[in-house]
């Protein structure tokens, strides 16, 4: 009986659709580049690559040394190529017939220029739901990488973990192969001596060995490029390894043509355990860790079997504005249509980047949002192309409350109900960007980190043995950074309505630390359309001494190049206070905003205007409110 360890190692390459280019530039030159050189140097050497089909298309275009490096590890049979959709969205939060379109749009560009056809699959961000099956089985894929997260979580041992198992749905069949969590932490980050240990360490009696993750880890994380390549670690390790008599490479589908499986699972809806994490509330995270390490005390193998984080999707309830984003996805899907156009925005607006965030800025970075709502723009232009009025009422967010769209020759925007009858969404058409494009700010639990005194840093010896994960690296922030931490105890749309008094100032505003007396900023409205003429209602109260019931309507209209509004108030309080109504928007360049002509920025004070006009310089566009 053959007792090597079989070494099944893979890769996968990702950018955000439309990155920004530097970004881009430093991956490959500190990441792509580099391992495909290293590795060409090693005949042996067996991999299995899954590269995004945007970021195949950019290396083909601007970086063509790193294709042929590609294409002579495929000659020679190095490498297995894996698929996946094409612009890397998380299958299970696509509907299926775009999933299905993505998958195999990507395996038509792999088989064109790599002469392969994929039956292996990457899967994004490990989203495991057993309602994906039918859609691989139809794009021709066999197998597909998990964590073993994902077998402990749903209650099987580490030390069977190490080969590949079948599951299934409705009686479609698919095998699962588990990544192992100790050799994603292994490696490049321990020394070779360590790593090719923990290679053999991670499979019994003939059993694979199974790695399969970011590219980015070999030269882009923090301090990996000094590591991994100046100072040798990938060379020297694939030494090691080419030495190692105990250790055989093949790749993923060798290893499934000629191994049995061992045996049958069924996996919970899980992603990896961080992402289980970061799902969770600010305080829910920092309360699940402390449970772990509790039970790790007594019970430390059988931990992530019963005690987990939530699903993935909750990143959709934890975030307004990314649910937001993902229904409007999920509306122009429903309304798709055999236009090339239209398809390749909506697939675009499928990259999963933007819904979530980690240990990467994913929702909190402000370009992948633009990029997202461009394509969603692109979408809604081709549906409306001959509308130029019309009103729209549907609860697209299914928080049980209706928005109202609103679309003319040259904007869409939308109201929601529930959300005070507020805008969250303002897409200027020709230049495809969205004003209400905002962020609300949250806790979260990196913060606590963060709100530490910074402790004084001990030098390291000059010869590091190891380097830190990206998910072990020391955090700290000087104090600047600390106090300007504040979050909002309502979602920053536009039109929010503000009952207040004196201690309603500026620097109060920022903090949100003034009070509220009315209850208008975050509860539901009622609506009517009367005609072109959209009205929000509530009967609500504002509370001082006692509860006053009180009425706030306010209107609606808009023409091709303005939106009107009024707002009326009414209450049985005595009392005097001051009423606000807040806009919080976005721009592509801050810096050349005018208000009233005026250059805005945080000092600038208007008086008693009755219209206020804001002019953007990177889309040109300028936008008249009357009060």
């Amino acid at each position: 009986m053959d007792k090597k360890v079989k070494l099944l190692f893979g890769i996968h390459m990702h950018q955000p659709v439309d990155n920004f280019k530097e970004a881009v530039d430093e991956a490959v030159e500190k990441c792509y580049k580099p391992f495909f050189q290293t590795v060409k140097k090693f005949s042996f050497f067996k991999f299995s690559l899954h590269c995004s089909g945007w970021l195949m298309e950019e290396i083909k275009k601007h970086h063509k040394t790193v294709f042929d490096d590609i294409q002579d590890c495929i000659q020679r049979g190095s490498i297995e190529f894996f698929s996946a959709g094409f612009y890397e969205p998380v299958l299970s939060a696509v509907p299926a017939c775009d999933r299905t379109a993505q998958i195999k749009k990507l395996n038509k560009a792999v088989k064109k220029h790599f002469k392969q056809v994929p039956k292996g699959l990457w899967l994004t961000e490990r989203v495991w739901e057993d309602d994906i099956i039918s859609s691989l089985r139809e794009c021709g894929i066999s197998y597909v990488m998990v964590d073993d997260y994902h077998f402990r979580a749903s209650g099987f041992d580490e030390e069977v973990l190490d080969g590949y198992f079948f599951t299934e749905n409705s009686g479609e069949k698919i095998s699962l192969f588990p990544i192992s969590q100790a050799l994603r932490y292994a490696l490049p980050f321990k020394d070779v001596e360590e790593a090719v240990e923990a290679v053999k360490n991670s499979a019994h009696d003939g059993g694979a060995a199974i790695i399969f993750d970011d590219a980015e880890k070999f030269g882009l994380w923090p301090e990996t490029y000094e590591w991994v390549y100046e100072r040798g670690w990938l060379e020297a390790f694939l030494s090691a390894i080419e030495k190692e008599e105990n250790i055989e490479n093949l790749h993923f589908g060798e290893f499934h043509e000629t191994h049995r499986a061992k045996g049958l699972v069924y996996l919970d809806n899980v992603s990896y355990e961080e992402m289980g994490e970061w799902s969770l509330k600010a305080q829910d995270t920092l309360k699940l860790k402390a449970i772990k390490e509790e039970v790790s005390k007594q019970y430390p193998q059988d931990v992530d079997k019963f005690v987990k984080g939530a699903s993935w999707k909750n990143f959709f309830v934890k975030y307004e504005e990314s649910n937001r984003l993902h229904k409007r996805m999920v509306e122009v899907s429903k309304h798709q249509t055999d236009n090339k156009k239209y398809l390749d925005a909506l697939y675009k607006l499928q990259t999963n980047d933007v819904f979530w965030h980690g240990i990467f800025g994913g929702l909190y970075l402000p370009n992948l949002r633009d990029n997202a709502y461009r394509y969603l723009c692109e979408c809604e232009n081709i549906r409306y192309h001959k509308v130029r009025h019309k009103i729209e009422a549907k609860d697209i967010n299914l928080d049980g409350y209706d928005e109202v769209k609103i679309v003319t020759k040259n904007f869409i925007a939308r109201f929601d109900s529930r959300q005070g009858g507020q805008m969250v969404e303002f897409l200027q058409r020709d230049k495809k960007f969205n004003y209400q494009n905002m962020l609300t700010r949250r806790e979260e639990a990196y913060h606590q980190k963060l709100l530490e005194e910074t402790q004084p840093m001990v030098e390291e010896p000059q010869k590091k043995r190891k380097i830190p994960s990206i998910h072990t690296l020391k955090v700290s922030a000087d104090r600047s950074i600390r106090e300007a931490l504040y979050f909002d105890w309502y979602i920053k749309n536009s039109f929010i309505d503000h009952i207040s008094d004196k201690s309603l100032t500026l620097d109060s505003f920022k903090k949100c630390q003034f009070k509220e007396y009315g209850d208008f900023a975050n509860q539901p409205f009622s609506y009517d359309i009367d005609k072109t003429k959209l009205i929000f209602k509530r009967d609500g109260g504002i509370y001082h001494d006692r509860t006053y019931e009180s009425t706030l309507v306010k209107s609606y209209s808009c023409d091709a190049q303005s939106i009107h509004f009024s707002v009326e108030i009414t209450t049985q309080s005595p009392e005097e206070y001051l009423y606000g109504l807040e806009f919080n928007q976005h721009y592509a360049d801050l810096d050349n905003v005018l208000l009233n002509g005026q250059k805005l920025n945080e000092d600038i004070t208007l008086d008693r205007i009755k219209l206020f006009s804001l002019k953007d310089s990177y889309t040109q566009k300028r936008d008249h409110f009357y009060a």
